[in-house]
Order: structure tokens, then C-alpha cells, then sequence
């Protein structure tokens, strides 16, 4: 590690490799991470696969040299499936595969880095399934960084009971009780994804997690106490591992709002031009798990009902039905186009989502609670109607709704199915004028103001740096594993 430098000359900039996971919804916040990093000097190396790297929004604000590994062939997985979102469910083991044939490539580019000590990294900082990349920084004394997903997922991940002789008992009895606030379809659903998902290729999504955990010196969390108090100070303790929070790493308001103006012609935004002032719901669920086709009628139908104007981002729908869904009508009710026609639109390509999330039409937006979605929409103080589907998005939507952001479609406990008259109660409570919708607007003005925020994420980015230069095991950390910041306690 380069020594911090005398008062009179400024330290010697870190040497970072940035390793995220394979998915958009990892690849774009943490190269905003790399960004802010390279900003402050910092010398960053942001890897992925080539067709990963083509697809960023180029030019970058700051220079990030990106290291292009290539996805190795597996037989099976679609040509150019490098990222989840190109990867049909059927072939997502296969996907894990390819993944695991990255160790050879990085274990590679690492030993050349580590070989001039003009080059050798300071620090490695990979996701949560990256075992690999935690064998490669161990070989060569390169202390790593795990990144982690929002602390209400890692408090709702289910767990051994609760012992009393444990150090983080408290911890444990507020992680638990986070978890019987899970449906059971949420419950069945996670357990199975993280003791099936990827094993066919070897290794399960929590034998991943665990050796990647094992193999670091520091966690750290694309989030921080403001967004999440309840459950961000239970991680380490539960983890048994330090804790950096990183910020939200928004993007900043002033450029959604130039993008608003560079994307006037796009369809979506000359239809909401002719809508009145915060008027319009727009949905959309994400890219990675669609919706099946009789979910995307019965929200269709809901949306219907609810009678408020929307714009819709459609997504072809997964399944038994996929197939025959060529085109966004066959997607779609019958009929329901014309029936919406006037105050709705449906569109299946590209939407420039921070453009339209940034429109004064909008008031709202029905969202599966990604992460990313989350920051852009209350950015903008957008209260939420929300469905979520998968992974963190659960967690993330209690998470939501108990700051009465917004409310969750009704859904089955047993099964998780939604029928159209869930979607049409929770619209019109969310976007209809009333006392209702007034209380989720104030809510989500109150989280507005965390997201905000950009001199407290600024400060989380320099406290990363300080944390980094710093560490030496332990004296940069509290008795709870977590870092003590500025920006946490302000």
C-alpha cells in the first residue's frame, strides 16, 4: 500500500481493479464507482467481457482503463450472451459456466499487473459471486473488497436460528425477525436460488458467495445508514467482516435532465410532452426477469382499470407464451390498445428511462424495485407502485413501503400471483389526487432528499479512499465491524 505522503506532497494514487458481476445492474453502478474513483486520480481498471464493455455509455466523464476479458465459449450458450439480460432462462447454468471459465483470463491480467510494482494493484474489488477473482488476489497479496447487494437483502438471506452464545446474537434476532417478514413464495424462491442456481456448473450461488466472503479483507455496499437505518447496521455482524458503504452512487440530476433534452425526439418523450403535469404512471419491471404472459395481462388489465394515463416499457413476456409472442400486440389483451388509446402507451424497445423519469408528466412509477430503479425514480421524488419479482427487489420493496414510499401490488402469500385488481388498487392508492397519494408523495420526498444528497455520496467516495489507504486489519474499524464515517453520522 503507498504510504499516505507528508503534508507537502499529496499521496500516491491508488491502483484499483473493479471486477462486477455480468449483469447491467451491476456493470453501470460500479462503473459509476470507477468513474468517481479515477476523478480523484485514482489509476482504475474496470473488467468485463468485450461485448459487456461495448455496450457501456461511452465517453466516460473521467479515464477508467477498460480490460475486455473474453467470455469463453460453452456449448449450449447463445453467441454474445455475455450479459444475463442476453441469456434465455433455460440457458442461465450455462451462463454460470462461461462465467467460471473467466479464473484462467483474470488470474492472467492480475499476474501481469502484479509483476511491476508500477502496476500492481492496491486493491481488488469484485462482486459477491467472484470466487475466482478472490483465488487470484490471494495468490498475489492483493487484499479484496466484496461487493455487496442492498443490507436488506443480506439481513432477509435465510439463516441458522439465532444463538444466544453467538458475539452477534442481538444482530442475529433483528436479521431474523427481518426474515419472517418474507412470503413464503420469496422464501421458497431464494433458499432454491441460492442452493440450486449455478450448481449444475459446479458450484451454487451460496458456495460462491461464501468463498468470494472468506477470501476478503473488506465488504462494501452500494448503500448507507440514511437509505436503509434499520437493517445497513446489521451487516457486518452478521457477516463477521467490515462494512465500507460506498453511497448510492446516483447520477447526477443535472445530467438526467440534459439526457431529457438530448432524447426530446424519442417517441416516449413527444407522447409525454402532450400529457398535463404529473399525470402519468410509467411502468417498467427491468430487463432481466420478465414478466409471463398471463402476468402481463393481468397487469395490463389492472392498469386498464385503474383508468390513470401510463406509459408502459413491455418487456416480451418468459415462458410457454413467449413464443408466440412476436410482436407487442399478441403480448397484450385483446382489444386493450384501443381500449387505452388516448391516455396510455405500451412500447417494446429502448426508453430512455432517466429522460422520462425526469419529464414533469410523470408522477409516478410502477417498478419491480431493482436497486438502480429505485435511486433514479426517487431522484425525481417519484412515489412507487410496487411489484417486485426477484432477488433483492422483495426486501428492497418492504424496505420501501414501511418509509411509505409507496405500496406493493397484493400478492399471494403461498404462490406470489397478482391479479389485475391488485394492480388497479395499488395505482389509483399511489397516483389518484387524495390523502393517500399525498402521503406516499411526502414519502417520497423525504428519500429524495437522502438520494439527493451528492455532497454526502461525494463524502462516502472519499472515506472509501481513506478506508483503503488505511487498512491494516482492524484499526479502521468499530467493535461492530463497521466503519465509522463522517458522512454516516451526518
Amino acid at each position: 500500500m503507498d504510504a499516505a505522503g507528508s503534508s507537502s506532497s499529496p499521496p500516491a494514487p491508488l491502483r484499483i481493479v473493479i471486477v462486477p458481476w455480468l449483469a447491467f445492474g451491476h456493470l453501470l453502478p460500479y462503473l459509476e464507482l470507477a468513474e468517481r474513483l479515477a476523478s480523484r486520480g485514482h489509476r482504475v481498471s474496470y473488467v468485463s467481457t468485450p461485448r459487456n464493455l461495448a455496450r457501456l455509455p461511452l465517453p466516460l466523464r473521467s479515464h477508467v482503463d477498460l480490460v475486455a476479458l473474453p467470455l469463453p465459449r460453452v456449448d449450449g450458450l447463445p453467441d454474445g450472451a455475455e450479459s444475463t439480460n442476453d441469456v434465455p432462462d433455460d440457458k442461465r447454468e450455462l451462463h454460470w459456466k462461461a462465467f467460471d471459465g473467466l479464473a484462467a483470463p483474470f488470474a492472467e491480467f492480475l499476474a501481469a499487473a502484479c509483476a511491476d510494482e508500477a502496476t500492481r494493484p492496491h486493491w481488488v474489488v469484485a462482486d459477491s459471486f467472484h470466487h475466482w477473482a478472490a483465488a487470484a488476489a490471494a495468490d498475489h497479496d492483493v487484499p479484496l473488497a466484496v461487493l455487496l447487494p442492498t443490507a436488506a437483502m443480506v439481513a432477509a438471506v435465510p439463516r441458522p436460528p439465532p444463538s444466544p452464545e453467538s458475539a452477534a446474537y442481538s444482530f442475529e434476532l433483528q436479521a431474523a425477525a427481518a426474515a419472517r417478514a418474507v412470503p413464503r413464495y420469496e422464501r421458497e424462491g431464494m433458499a432454491l436460488v441460492f442452493a440450486n442456481d449455478g450448481a449444475s456448473s459446479g458450484m451454487s450461488t451460496q458456495q460462491r458467495c461464501i468463498l468470494t466472503l472468506q477470501g476478503c479483507a473488506v465488504t462494501a455496499i452500494r448503500s448507507c445508514v440514511q437509505w436503509e437505518p434499520e437493517s445497513f447496521p446489521l451487516v457486518a455482524p452478521l457477516l463477521g467482516k467490515p462494512v465500507v458503504p460506498l453511497g448510492l452512487l446516483p447520477p447526477p440530476p443535472d445530467g438526467a435532465r440534459r439526457a431529457a433534452g438530448t432524447n426530446r425526439e424519442h417517441a416516449t418523450v413527444r407522447w409525454l410532452d402532450a400529457q398535463p403535469p404529473g399525470s402519468v404512471l410509467y411502468v417498467a419491471l427491468g430487463s432481466e426477469v420478465p414478466l409471463s404472459a398471463d402476468q402481463v395481462h393481468e397487469l395490463a388489465l389492472g392498469l386498464e382499470l385503474a383508468g390513470t394515463r401510463f406509459l408502459w416499457a413491455l418487456r416480451k413476456p418468459s415462458g410457454a407464451h413467449a413464443a408466440a409472442a412476436d410482436d407487442d400486440v399478441d403480448m397484450l389483451p385483446p382489444g386493450f390498445r384501443d381500449r387505452t388509446d388516448g391516455h396510455g402507451l405500451v412500447t417494446t424497445g429502448w426508453v430512455p428511462q432517466m429522460s422520462i423519469l425526469a419529464h414533469t408528466a410523470v408522477g409516478g412509477f410502477l417498478t419491480h424495485c431493482g436497486r438502480n430503479s429505485l435511486i433514479e425514480s426517487l431522484l425525481f421524488g417519484h412515489p412507487l407502485v410496487m411489484l417486485p419479482i426477484f432477488g433483492d427487489q422483495g426486501p428492497n420493496a418492504r424496505q420501501m413501503e414501511a418509509k411509505k414510499v409507496g405500496l406493493q401490488v397484493a400478492r399471494d402469500d403461498e404462490d406470489g400471483s397478482f391479479d389485475r385488481h391488485g394492480v388497479e388498487s395499488a395505482v389509483r392508492a399511489v397516483m389518484l389526487e387524495g390523502e393517500a397519494r399525498r402521503g406516499f408523495v411526502a414519502g417520497a420526498a423525504r428519500m429524495q432528499e437522502v438520494v439527493a444528497d451528492a455532497e454526502r455520496h461525494e463524502r462516502y467516495i472519499d472515506e472509501l479512499v481513506e478506508h483503503l489507504r488505511s487498512y491494516n486489519g482492524a484499526s479502521a474499524t468499530t467493535t461492530d465491524g463497521s466503519f465509522t464515517t463522517a458522512a454516516t453520522s451526518s
